[in-house]
């Protein structure tokens, strides 16, 4: 590693501009270095004190504004010195190389003067300046170096002349640095090594760069932190070059062609002994610290807005890395992360941030070790409930260090508003929340754990302070992963804004408790009626024997009288794990909340399954032609391909099977029915009954995008019976060719 060319340091790694001060006794020369370094020629007369001078960033060699201020004692009042002293980003204490007396006055007046007004904990840096060395041939060196060893606020000594312009920009520019690239924070000239604080700033910096978790940073590992820190890519020679200074000097600081911490932290501690702490401080900036050497709050918290009804969610490139960072610490490639492994994870954060609560909200493998799956979703989960959270966490890691983003914020999805979803009847979300409402000891805890795939038995296992409110988890809705996300709402009366708000509602009751049904009632009646929110009843423990609920109608006729699902029954108590299919249930009311509200308002609940089949119906043809379908010709997006597994699929036979049997089903009844009624008519003669044909109903349910259309057949014959086969097998035919036509039109508008 080299210092290289610094890369062009962003708004918020650096001070918008710098303030220099000069002080000092009278006539020792300030103002005449301030005009000597504007002129570039010594002036022949000196006023008592210079205007305020201001160099524009583009002349400096730090591109930043650089004010220089000069002192008079003359023409300004103590008052005006402190309040110029409390300004200043840094101080330079002129004294005159030929007069002692300006050298005394550096330690017994105006050291002690600045330090009595800046604060202990950030002293101001100061340089000394010793000028009219023109007028004599020694240096006054030997006597500043005991001062500066004296005051660790002091960063360089520099002789110059004003007459003969000697050093007058290296003054300058020193003073400049010394504010861009204080020493103070990195260096203890004491006991001449670094302080700690630099030490676990550079230590996390380190941990970051070594994306493979051996404890070294290779050849690749270190072009690649040359590259992003400096712009300059290491010449393998340069890297051999690097390796061998630090063997020269530490016996461990190289193992197995790699650079070890130790290594690291000698580097930049050579790098700091030989004045190149700008180095130091340009990869420290880099990754995101400010000059006390704490992550700053543009690095953590990166702007994002966030309207209204929108919610956050972790982007596929976001998953990609945490799953390289799960990948980086599971040693033992177990798929699971143990508390070593999690420990060793959370080196690079100033806390751990998950508590043992974690382990009872997201999956975990029969140690209690957090699996991948439920590190991804323990990340979703924050992202979902605070993502400025979810910002800070990513932030530690180094997300946009090493995915080379502007910010932690390109890993963040925010989606569109949920009435958007409502009106075009899909959504784009991939989390969705449900609110778990009931009764204290009804089961409610159960539900969450079953969604991780605990039984009672493990359950049971829990401490209570390590219960968990919440549960994650990935559903599968036809072919689709989606994370569900269970919030525990606590039993009160009234249920604040903020528990209302989610995308389902799980309302809970125990079957052995008489009392129990009525809160869920209740709650229903009062939040969630007349709202758009679906709703599902979940009879939990329906292992024990089922009570008569103290309230006016069953649970049953309840859900019938408000058009719900009828309740579902539920268990944990089971030898493996829980069924999970409320929570498929549960997703897929939350994903389609529009159909869940048309079935409440028309719903046939005489017939629940062909409700279900046919909103199976309509969703895959919603999602026929969105999905990649397994194709026959291994194009993947043909139409005659998506056409044929379309009519080929086990779905569409299905439902063509049902339709078909029902309508025979139906005739057959009907026709038998006519016979009867012919053989028991004695009075009505044959003829009058051929004519007198009963007026026969069949009802032929075919999907469309308005609902249940009910076709009636009239007269029932044989000819008729044909006619409705025929008009079943047209009708099909017409969709058929419908989903045909779409598909040709998709076709040549993706050729246009």
């Amino acid at each position: 590693m080299r210092a290289g060319r610094a890369r062009p340091l962003r708004a918020a790694d650096m001070k918008k501009d710098v303030r220099i001060l000069l002080v000092g006794e009278p006539r020792v020369g300030k103002t005449s270095l301030i005009m000597s370094l504007v002129s570039e020629e010594f002036p022949e007369e000196v006023p008592p004190r210079a205007e305020e001078i201001t160099i524009p960033a583009d002349v400096t060699p730090e591109r930043v504004p650089t004010h220089i201020v000069d002192y008079s004692e003359a023409e300004q009042s103590d008052e005006q010195l402190h309040q110029e002293i409390s300004q200043a980003n840094v101080i330079c204490i002129v004294y005159a190389v030929n007069n002692k007396h300006s050298i005394d006055k550096v330690t017994s007046r105006w050291i002690p003067l600045i330090n009595e007004r800046t604060d202990k904990d950030s002293r101001l840096p100061l340089i000394l300046v010793g000028n009219k060395s023109d007028l004599v041939e020694y240096s006054s060196m030997e006597t500043i170096l005991p001062i500066m060893n004296q005051y660790t606020e002091i960063e360089t000594c520099v002789e110059c002349s004003a007459k003969n312009l000697k050093n007058i920009s290296e003054l300058f520019y020193y003073a400049q640095k010394a504010v861009l690239h204080p020493t103070g924070p990195l260096y203890c000239p004491e006991e001449k090594e670094m302080k700690p604080a630099c030490i676990k700033a550079l230590t996390r910096i380190f941990k970051i760069s070594d994306q493979d978790n051996d404890g070294t940073l290779n050849d690749a590992e270190l072009n690649f932190f040359q590259r992003i820190c400096f712009n300059t890519p290491l010449a393998p020679q340069a890297l051999e070059d690097v390796k061998n200074v630090v063997r020269k000097h530490i016996s461990d600081g190289v193992a197995d062609s790699g650079l070890t911490l130790k290594g690291f932290l000698f580097l930049h501690t050579l790098f700091i002994q030989r004045g190149r702490h700008e180095t130091t401080w340009t990869v420290l900036r880099r990754f995101g610290y400010d000059d006390d050497l704490d992550l700053t709050p543009e690095y953590l918290f990166p702007l994002l807005k966030i309207p209204p009804d929108c919610t956050t969610e972790l982007n596929h490139h976001a998953y990609l890395f945490l799953q390289s960072t799960f990948d980086k610490h599971d040693l033992d490639r177990d798929c699971a992360l143990s508390p070593d492994e999690l420990k060793d994870l959370f080196k690079v954060f100033p806390y751990i941030p998950w508590g043992p609560d974690v382990n009872n909200t997201v999956c975990t493998n029969e140690r209690g070790w957090i699996t991948y799956q439920g590190f991804l979703s323990q990340w979703t989960l924050t992202t979902y409930l605070d993502v400025q959270r979810c910002l800070e966490y990513l932030g530690y890691l180094g997300y946009s260090i090493l995915t080379e983003q502007e910010s932690q914020a390109s890993a963040i999805t925010v989606t569109r508003d949920k009435k958007i979803d409502l009106q075009k009847k899909q959504t784009q979300r991939n989390v969705f929340r449900c609110n778990v409402i009931g009764m204290k000891n009804c089961g409610k805890s159960g539900v969450l754990q079953a969604l991780l795939g605990r039984n009672l038995m493990r359950q049971k296992k829990i401490r209570d302070d390590h219960k968990s409110y919440y549960a994650i988890n990935t559903v599968y809705v036809y072919g689709q992963e989606k994370y569900l996300l269970l919030h525990d709402i606590s039993e009160s009366e009234f249920l604040t804004e903020a528990e209302i708000i989610c995308d389902v509602v799980c309302l809970v009751y125990d079957v052995s408790n008489p009392k129990s049904f009525e809160y869920c009632a209740r709650i229903f009646k009062q939040h969630f009626m007349d709202s758009r929110i679906p709703c599902l009843i979940v009879a939990a423990k329906s292992d024990l024997h089922e009570v008569k609920q103290d309230y006016s109608i069953s649970p049953a006729d309840f859900c019938r009288k408000h058009k719900m699902p009828p309740p579902q029954a539920f268990t944990c108590n089971t030898a493996d794990a829980p069924s999970k299919d409320i929570f498929v249930k549960l997703t897929t009311m939350a994903m389609y909340p529009e159909d869940h509200y048309r079935d409440r308002l028309s719903r046939d609940t005489g017939n629940p399954d062909r409700i279900e089949n046919l909103r199976k119906i309509w969703v895959f043809l919603k999602t026929a032609f969105h999905a990649r379908l397994r194709c026959m010709c291994t194009c993947n997006r043909c139409t005659f391909c998506i056409c044929q597994n379309f009519l080929n699929s086990d779905l569409l036979q299905s439902v063509k099977n049902k339709i078909f049997t029902a309508v025979i089903n139906r005739l057959r009844a009907r026709v038998a029915e006519w016979g009867a009624m012919l053989l028991a008519d004695d009075e009505g003669s044959i003829t009058h009954q051929v004519h007198a044909v009963s007026s026969v109903e069949d009802s032929i349910f075919m999907e469309s995008s308005h609902g249940p259309l009910f076709l009636e057949a009239r007269h029932v014959t044989q000819a008729d019976l044909k006619s409705s086969t025929f008009w079943l097998r047209a009708s099909f035919g017409a969709t058929v060719f419908a989903v045909l036509g779409f598909a040709m039109y998709r076709a040549l508008l993706k050729q246009r």
